[in-house]
């Protein structure tokens, strides 16, 4: 079978062949449960977890304590977002963030305000990003926490997140930040930062699906979503993910060597891509700051085309138009729409996202593809 051409990296990447190859024995010969630490099988487990703990660390620049792991980003935020507004509701009740976010922090928002919270949502401006100002705006006697991310899943749009969270922390305000997209594509320093709460996904740096972690401080009174063993320090119960986690420390520790060649090496292929479609179909134009943004990732809307039968015959690229985790829906991009594109114009936008394994040859295909196709539609 002939696979097209991948360009939705943001929505999934492959397994580094480097990742599985550490994790195959951890499913079979090195099987131990990590809580077992009476024999060799558990404690080689819980080595394995260790050692992951503090790759996965050292690339965030943080301490291994503070991290804790979990079943993937999604997990992480329900635990960051539930846990802070469950064991800090005598002091407050009110939680902000954006409206672009992804799902996994709209929807946790959603139930925590069908329980009582109070949300407030900030709307960007026309190129996705907010401004620390409108949060210090926003900040209240009884909020509770900022929720802002780092990148955004759909644009690739970098929010100024020092300078949201030093203003959150200047009104005693707790700081999330929804680091998924950025993990291993540009460089992040947990240490110093006003960050308290950060999520992460294993599947999004080339590691395996499944996995994932939410960095904690200590200081953080957070109520634990699961219960039953009090695992990883009593802040996430159940038997850990052993092959998983030592999936996660590798393909931390191929980041952490390959972030500083493989970023700019990959932005070039990215603004080749852009380059070549823009130059060629003028009613095509970028979403979001080209700025302020990760270096794999350009969202284009291509005025007057239909979006969902441009989806359809780009069948020589994996591509998407919105967020992996709604692609089922038919409604328009909320991260669009909340940047003031009309339905239309959000129907007709398509997601690239590039990344380790992406060549030249890759963006010559999709460039001359993408321009064909639009053509016809046109």
């Amino acid at each position: 079978m002939n696979y097209p051409a991948y360009f939705d990296y943001n929505a999934t990447t492959p397994v580094d062949p480097a990742v599985l190859e550490v994790m195959l024995p951890y499913f079979s010969m090195h099987f131990g449960n990590a809580a077992s630490r009476t024999h060799v099988f558990g404690s080689k487990a819980e080595e394995a977890v260790s050692t992951a703990r503090k790759q996965l660390a050292r690339l965030l620049d943080a301490d291994p304590k503070d991290v804790v792991f979990t079943s993937g980003a999604t997990e992480s935020i329900n635990l960051a977002l539930k846990g802070v507004w469950e064991a800090n509701r005598h002091r407050g009740n009110h939680l902000i963030t954006v409206s672009t976010e992804h799902k996994a922090v709209l929807d946790t928002c959603e139930h925590l305000a069908h329980l009582g919270a109070e949300i407030t949502y900030l709307t960007p401006d026309s190129e996705g990003l907010i401004r620390a100002e409108q949060v210090e705006a926003a900040i209240r006697p009884d909020t509770l926490l900022v929720s802002v991310m780092v990148a955004n899943n759909e644009t690739g749009v970098l929010q100024p997140i020092q300078a949201i969270g030093a203003v959150a922390h200047k009104q005693g305000v707790l700081f999330h930040t929804d680091a998924t997209q950025a993990v291993g594509k540009i460089p992040l320093s947990w240490a110093g930062s006003p960050i308290d709460l950060l999520s992460l996904s294993g599947h999004k740096f080339y590691g395996p699906k499944g996995i994932g972690a939410l960095l904690a401080r200590k200081s953080v009174a957070l109520t634990a979503q699961q219960d039953g063993g009090r695992h990883e320090r009593g802040r996430r119960s159940g038997t850990l993910n052993v092959p998983g986690i030592v999936g996660l420390g590798e393909a931390a520790r191929l980041a952490q060597n390959l972030l500083p060649t493989e970023k700019d090496r990959i932005a070039a292929l990215r603004n080749k891509l852009e380059a070549g479609i823009l130059g060629q179909i003028p009613q095509a134009t970028v979403n979001g700051s080209r700025q302020y943004r990760l270096p794999n990732t350009t969202n284009i809307t291509f005025a007057g085309v239909d979006g969902e039968l441009l989806l359809l015959s780009l069948n020589e690229i994996a591509v998407s138009n919105g967020s992996a985790c709604t692609s089922a829906t038919t409604l328009p991009s909320h991260v669009l729409k909340a940047m003031g594109l009309s339905d239309d114009l959000a129907y007709s936008s398509v997601r690239f996202s590039l990344g380790r394994f992406t060549s030249e040859e890759d963006v010559n295909t999709a460039i001359r593809h993408v321009v064909t196709v639009v053509n016809r539609l046109a």
